[in-house]
């Protein structure tokens, strides 16, 4: 008879390469049990009965192999229809909730109730799973003429958790109470409590499940990667970032910044959990302190980098040899690369004054890391127009897919493009151009 880890596991190659499954099952199990992972659920989520059934599978699934998330829960809809029900006006300051006596007895009740649907979900599932509704966050009144009783979180009680945890291996579900030394309730915003609680138990993942699956950029779509190195200070500055979704972008940064390098922070949705932690292309946005991406323009641009290292860096990537003329035979346009070295994008001059990109390579830890979309952002951002060429069976594909405006295919190639219609003129000069270009690596050993 399988398992059930391994029946999962076979599952879960449905939707990567069973690689990939096996190097985060192997990483995720290396952790001790209470750093795995932190879940914090939107109250929309809980208030959607299709989302709060796949958040039940989903929570179902890793219990099932073995891994026991902390899962924090809002209410945040919910209460406000609880509030306008009661003829009761929800008013918000810097995209907290202000919180007059009679809001917080509400909002006492509504998360209850909450708390419990979700419990009871899970346990529809046979997951074992224990609500935990006060006793974790220690607060005081964080600003009492402007808030109200919201509160300010000054110490976390771990025991419940660990009892839950190891003693009877359920999953813990938390509501965003606080509670003074005298025994007073305090609302505290669910992202708040989040960045507590990962500050205290130093997870590997945090994960927001929202009904969007992601943050949005200004056209409504997800961003797929967030280097906070290199996109916090331009991502706060735009008009669409705003309210509730700049207190989390805030809230997520200050966060990371207290945890290791290694942490990182995905927003998805809950019937996307899986992919999102078991494959290097993930579902929604992946936030990671990250690292600085440099550029170097012009054909100088070999004279200011290490070219060995660069070599070498493709070569791992790709598994083969390059050519050894690769740098001599080519008018750089720009050169990108992280630091440390772990992806880089080399952009030559191409054909009709549109750069072409002849080597885009990131390793599999930093693919899995969101190091590979943070640079492709980069690129995209200084290139908007650009083309480049991929082998029909390359496992990046699918991606390439998603990132290009339009792609032409002709044995053994697929081209690719961003920033040009398939009408243009210079579209179809680029792809004849990049078909005829010679191979730059080594032909398999």
């Amino acid at each position: 008879m399988r398992t059930t880890r391994e029946i999962i596991k076979t599952l879960l190659t449905n939707i990567g390469s069973r690689k990939e499954v096996e190097q985060y099952l192997a990483r995720f199990a290396s952790l001790e049990k209470s750093q795995f992972a932190i879940i914090k659920v939107g109250g929309g989520i809980l208030a959607n009965p299709d989302s709060l059934e796949a958040l039940a599978s989903a929570l179902t699934f890793l219990h099932h192999v073995g891994l026991v998330p902390i899962v924090v829960h809002g209410a945040g809809p919910q209460l406000s229809a609880a509030l306008a029900a009661a003829g009761v006006e929800s008013r918000f300051e810097d995209g907290l909730r202000v919180t007059s006596p009679e809001v917080l007895e509400i909002a006492r009740q509504v998360f209850q109730r909450e708390n419990l649907r979700l419990v009871e979900a899970l346990e529809g599932y046979g997951t074992r799973a224990r609500p935990i509704p006060t006793g974790v966050f220690m607060a005081r009144v964080r600003d009492p003429e402007r808030l109200g009783l919201v509160g300010e979180v000054e110490a976390v009680d771990l025991d419940p958790l660990r009892s839950c945890i190891r003693r009877s291996g359920a999953l813990p579900v938390l509501s965003c109470l606080g509670t003074t030394p005298d025994g007073q309730l305090l609302n505290i915003n669910a992202d708040v409590a989040t960045r507590e609680l990962a500050l205290r138990i130093q997870p590997y993942k945090i994960i927001f499940l929202t009904p969007t699956g992601g943050l949005l950029d200004q056209d409504g779509r997800v961003i797929s990667a967030i280097n906070l190195a290199e996109d916090y200070a331009r991502l706060v500055e735009q008009p669409w970032i705003s309210g509730g979704m700049l207190l989390k972008l805030k809230e997520i940064r200050r966060t990371l910044d207290g945890l290791p390098h290694t942490s990182s922070v995905s927003i998805t949705r809950p019937s996307q959990l899986a992919r999102e932690l078991f494959t290097h292309k993930g579902s929604g946005t992946l936030v990671r302190r990250g690292e600085q991406i440099i550029r170097y323009d012009g054909p100088g641009a070999l004279e200011r980098i290490d070219a060995g290292a660069l070599r070498a860096l493709i070569e791992a990537c790709f598994g083969r040899a390059l050519t050894p003329n690769y740098f001599s035979s080519r008018q750089l346009h720009s050169v990108l690369l992280s630091e440390p070295l772990r992806a880089a994008a080399i952009v030559t001059r191409g054909h009709a004054e549109t750069p072409y990109l002849d080597k885009f390579a990131v390793t599999p830890e930093a693919q899995g890391a969101g190091l590979g979309g943070a640079i492709w952002q980069r690129l995209v951002r200084n290139t908007p127009r650009l083309y480049w060429r991929a082998r029909r069976g390359n496992p990046i594909n699918p991606w390439y897919f998603q990132q290009a405006d339009g792609s032409f295919r002709r044995d053994p190639w697929v081209v690719f493009w961003t920033g040009m219609s398939a009408l243009d003129s210079r579209t179809a000069a680029c792809i004849d151009h990049a078909l005829s270009l010679p191979a730059s690596l080594a032909p398999p050993a």
